[in-house]
């Protein structure tokens, strides 16, 4: 592994909004403000970099060494980077990996994302997990605090915050299928990554990627197989029209899957309600159990938000039953409506990054696609 030394950088400083500040090295002569969230993922930095869900927010990867096997073209999960700012312990100026086509660094320059290095990240995370997610903003060592303070208290609270209309697409777009169409999945794109796509698309589905404001009658022109409401970030209680056309697709007897933020929204739009979790859920090794089996996924995540429960029912929504529960805080992972064939999960069973313990989701959905339309399952 060949390393260039990171010469152009400055001293830095993550100023919390309660005041707390942790030094680093600058490595952009840009700053930022943004939701302090931190991730356990051990790989996959570039995938967390482009995952649409990470908007708004400052990452702080609780992996010391970043940066070490580059940067492709493969492994990005949309069309940039959607992070507000990127906050690590050791950046690795690496192009060597046999799959690398720049180096990390260099990346992080062409997208203009500031990036904060040489960080006690465990403190960091201990300080967020003690005191919960809040606004930070990176910038240079000598800025004047009084301006910092008036940047970070001038940025937005995630709560109430609408993102997934940030991040959406603005246009319909279209994946074809790979080999044989089999019939016509409809994406409800709340900051959808590639990978999902990808899944639809490698078991024959022709994937129609809607703005995640589509009104019920342009979902329905597309006559889709099964809906796929995806990942995204910010408040889902902020987020309106999407649930009516959850109800009105289901009613319709087609199949619903949803992920992440589009779980969030399916329990809302069968009268459930959500809240604001401490610090979330993100990272490749959380722990999920199966209720029906009893089975542990170890799950990849991202999310800030949960759905209220109380004693193992869905507060406002009798129609829906929890499925999958988080061993680490109890809180709701998967649902499925009693009636209806609808099921969604908190987590991102496309893995990307993270284990592929949840990739039986998409089998799942494809099984209930073929069930009620008749689709052949190749």
């Amino acid at each position: 592994m060949v390393d260039v030394p990171l010469t152009q950088d400055a001293a830095g400083i993550l100023l919390l909004e309660d005041g707390t500040e942790f030094t680093g090295r600058i490595a952009s002569h840009t700053s930022c403000t943004g939701e302090l969230v931190f991730t356990t993922n051990m790989s996959g930095y570039q995938e967390v970099l482009t995952d649409p869900s990470f908007a708004g927010q400052i990452v702080v990867m609780t992996s010391p060494m970043i940066g070490n096997y580059g940067v492709n073209a493969s492994d990005v999960q949309s069309d940039r980077p959607w992070v507000a700012g990127f906050v690590v312990r050791e950046l690795r100026e690496s192009s060597d990996g046999w799959r690398a086509e720049a180096s990390l660094p260099d990346y992080l320059r062409t997208h203009g994302i500031p990036v904060l290095h040489g960080v006690d990240t465990r403190a960091v995370t201990r300080h967020i997990r003690s005191l919960g997610a809040m606004r930070a903003l990176i910038a240079r060592a000598d800025i004047d605090r009084g301006d910092a303070r008036a940047r970070l208290e001038s940025e937005p609270e995630m709560l109430g915050r609408d993102l997934a209309s940030v991040v959406s697409t603005s246009v319909p777009y279209v994946l074809e299928a790979r080999g044989e169409t089999i019939g016509e999945v409809v994406c409800l794109d709340l900051g959808v990554k590639r990978s999902s796509l990808n899944l639809l698309s490698a078991e024959g589905f022709r994937v129609r990627v809607m703005p995640g404001k589509s009104s019920l009658s342009e979902v329905m022109a597309a006559k889709p197989a099964g809906l796929f409401v995806s990942n995204g970030p910010g408040d889902p209680e902020a987020v309106h029209g999407v649930g009516s056309v959850i109800r009105e697709v289901a009613a319709a007897g087609i199949p619903v899957f949803g992920i992440c933020l589009g779980c969030q929204l399916v329990a809302r739009a069968f009268g459930g309600q959500t809240y604001k979790l401490p610090y979330g859920h993100r990272g490749g090794n959380h722990p999920v159990r199966r209720l029906d089996s009893g089975a542990v996924e170890i799950t990849s995540q991202n999310h800030g938000f949960a759905v209220v429960e109380d004693d193992g029912v869905v507060v406002g929504a009798p129609d829906l039953e929890i499925t999958h529960r988080n061993l680490n805080d109890g809180t709701v992972e998967g649902l499925r409506h009693r009636n209806l064939p609808v099921f969604a999960v908190q987590y991102h069973p496309e893995a990307a990054p993270g284990p592929h313990d949840s990739r039986y989701l998409f089998d799942q959905f494809i099984e209930l696609m073929s069930a009620t339309r008749a689709v052949p399952t190749g």
